[in-house]
């Protein structure tokens, strides 16, 4: 049975990290890795106004080919770079125990990761590959994603229930919407991004624990 373990990584530990490593970001979010050839091309977004100041530090660092924007919203930016996952022991330990990258978001000093393995089995080589390349991990959370006993909150940590059942409390999902992620941030006392990050989990928890456990029970 296939498992999901959520880490926290210091920035300064693997590659990626130490490229986008950039004063003034608020944070990165990790939208995708695309395979292009031998190299690993990622896609994220950065979050706040110092885009321009960002992507001239990136496409400075000896390992980048280059980076530019694909997509520009407001308070948001869709990024490519143009860089060699091979090199990073990190990547290369995912892919090495066969492991998927669900979900990644990044500050200045740390990244959390959310990844999936075929067993426990893989899961350990990847910890024992960060071990030997002297990457810290901080296990946050470890579980199965179609466990029968998955119990009343259908996998939601404490903090993503508190979100999603806020948001529906005050309207989020209503049409029109009852209130913003901004008024709900203000009620749980974290960031706008927060907000959204936490009910994007929670549903795809949510998702995980219920539709696809059906599916794969029919």
């Amino acid at each position: 049975m296939s498992v999901i373990a959520e880490f926290r990584v210091p920035s300064s530990d693997f590659e990626l990290g130490r490229i986008l490593d950039v004063e003034g970001i608020t944070s990165i979010e990790l939208e995708n890795l695309v395979p292009i050839g031998e190299a690993t091309v990622p896609l994220f977004w950065i979050h706040n106004s110092t885009r321009h100041s960002f992507l001239e530090s990136v496409q400075r660092h000896p390992a980048v080919t280059s980076a530019a924007e694909v997509d520009v919203f407001d308070d948001r930016a869709l990024v490519t770079l143009d860089w060699d996952a091979n090199h990073d022991h990190l990547f290369e330990g995912i892919t090495e125990s066969e492991g998927q990258l669900l979900s990644a978001i990044g500050t200045r000093d740390s990244w959390e990761f959310e990844l999936r393995f075929p067993d426990h089995d893989a899961l350990s080589e990847f910890r024992t590959h960060c071990e030997d390349a002297q990457i810290s991990l901080e296990v946050q959370r470890v579980y199965n994603p179609t466990k029968p006993d998955a119990g009343p909150w259908y996998g939601l940590t404490e903090l993503q229930r508190e979100a999603i059942t806020l948001a529906v409390r005050m309207g989020y999902y209503d049409i029109p919407r009852g209130c913003t992620t901004k008024e709900l941030a203000d009620e749980l006392g974290i960031s706008d991004q927060a907000v959204t990050e936490r009910l994007r989990r929670a549903i795809v928890s949510l998702v995980t624990y219920t539709l696809v456990q059906s599916e794969s029970e029919g």
